[in-house]
């Protein structure tokens, strides 16, 4: 559809002193899911979580759309 979009984000997240998932980085990844996975598969050995966050929307009109977890692996927080 014209004037839409669908971003995928891999979040990793590392614990603090207490224990608690902290976002350690957050990257953009293209539009396909697969690949989106694959990746972050590949990272969860090095961190105590992984997710992969899917969001489409509408710009042209300011629309974004709730995420939707693809993936999650491990201890996770919050995300934006």
């Amino acid at each position: 559809m014209p004037g839409s979009f669908m971003s995928l984000s891999i979040f990793a997240y590392d614990l603090d002193e207490r224990g608690q998932p902290i976002q350690a980085w957050e990257t953009v990844v293209g539009h396909d899911e697969a690949e989106a996975v694959r990746e972050a598969k590949e990272h969860a050995g090095r961190h105590a979580g992984i997710l992969v966050v899917k969001r489409e929307g509408k710009p042209a009109v300011g629309e974004e759309g709730d995420p939707i977890i693809v993936f999650q692996s491990g201890r996770t927080g919050d995300f934006d």
